[in-house]
């Protein structure tokens, strides 16, 4: 019974899936083909909001003048990064004198000149806000996050954050803060959190994108999510194919959770299986692609292959290369894929046939 299992699984292996889509080294340079290993990872659970960057507080400063009098130099421009101390402007007194005494005006904190409210000859006075000063060596990034998800917001939280000004950068960050209230009018609440910034890539005003991270699954397996094509109700990913070069199977999957960057694979992929990430979509525009079944099995194997994938007898070899007769030549080139699937039919019909002739002979011998 043991043998009879065994050369069913061999017989129905000869029924597996060729590849959909066989390229030519040419056709994938071209498309720029990117893959990604189909594994089992810690699985994270994310809630979306969206939200901007904001100055951090404590990390803004103003000058101002300590007397009245007028601007007698101006020694800064907007997006100026300065250095606390340094000399911003001067201002010239009010008070008698010959020449009338001047004040220097200096940076309170490091960082950039955010605004310049200030002309030289321009009349000063104390409660003036001069010049604007922000430190953005860290900034706050701060989520809008939708009132039902309050519940599932934990200080310490990680995220991830994207911004459409540098869509090639992801910042991580932890959360820090969480409103008291939630806004009455839009029914969000805000959840900040301290994003490090030593390029001064993030500036105060930019939109954001968070990923909030409030549970996390191990042993999950995922794919990334620019893998998945097709619509909701049929899913499917293009697989490598473990033998052939440039070979691609469709492979339709049953999905679970998706997040930011993966999503769950509840069926359909094997650990190690490499699917196609950037070009995927492309690939389904390819059709059979540009390389034959054949020319690609008779590369992998060296040896001749029929169209449909499966070996060439020694007869048919012989047929090829002009070793017979006319009349065995056209016998064996009626050896067709149609052929091949009958003669196999017929074989797994007679080991079934096997199969139940035991069983009957066992429940008999009961």
């Amino acid at each position: 019974m043991q043998l009879i299992f065994c050369l069913l699984l061999l017989l129905t292996g000869a029924f597996a899936s060729t590849p959909d889509i066989i390229l030519d080294d040419v056709a994938v340079s071209n498309m720029n083909l990117e893959f990604a290993e189909a594994e089992e990872t810690v699985f994270e659970e994310t809630v979306f909001a969206l939200g901007s960057i904001e100055v951090l507080p404590g990390k803004r400063a103003v000058v101002s003048s300590r007397i009245p009098g007028r601007a007698f130099s101006v020694l800064v421009i907007p997006h100026q990064e300065v250095d606390a101390g340094a000399e911003v402007a001067w201002v010239e007194s009010r008070q008698p004198g010959d020449p009338p005494p001047v004040v220097k005006l200096e940076a309170p904190i490091a960082g950039f000149v955010s605004k310049v409210n200030l002309a030289q000859g321009q009349p000063v006075s104390p409660d003036d806000t001069l010049i604007e000063i922000l430190d953005l060596s860290t900034v706050e990034a701060v989520a809008h996050v939708p009132q039902h998800f309050a519940a599932k917001l934990k200080l310490g939280q990680k995220a991830h954050i994207r911004l459409q000004a540098l869509p090639d950068k992801v910042f991580e960050a932890k959360l820090v803060h969480v409103a008291v209230e939630a806004d009455v009018a839009t029914g969000i609440i805000e959840a900040a959190f301290h994003v490090a910034n030593p390029d001064k890539l993030l500036r105060p005003g930019m939109k954001a994108e968070f990923s909030i991270v409030v549970s996390e699954r191990e042993n999950v397996m995922s794919i990334p999510r620019s893998a998945v094509q097709g619509d909701p109700a049929q899913r499917f990913v293009y697989v490598k194919d473990y033998e052939l070069k440039n070979a691609f199977v469709k492979a339709p999957v049953v999905l679970g959770a998706q997040n930011d960057r993966f999503v769950e694979v509840v069926s359909g992929l094997l650990p190690g299986d490499e699917v196609v990430t950037r070009g995927a979509y492309a690939l389904a525009f390819a059709g059979k692609g540009s390389v034959s079944l054949k020319e690609a099995m008779d590369a992998a194997h060296g040896h001749p292959h029929n169209e449909d994938g499966t070996e060439m007898t020694k007869e048919q070899q012989a047929a090829e290369h002009g070793d017979h007769d006319h009349d065995h030549e056209g016998a064996h080139n009626e050896w067709s894929t149609l052929t091949t699937f009958f003669a196999a039919t017929s074989g797994l019909l007679l080991l079934l046939l096997i199969v139940t002739a035991f069983k009957r002979r066992e429940v008999a011998a009961c």
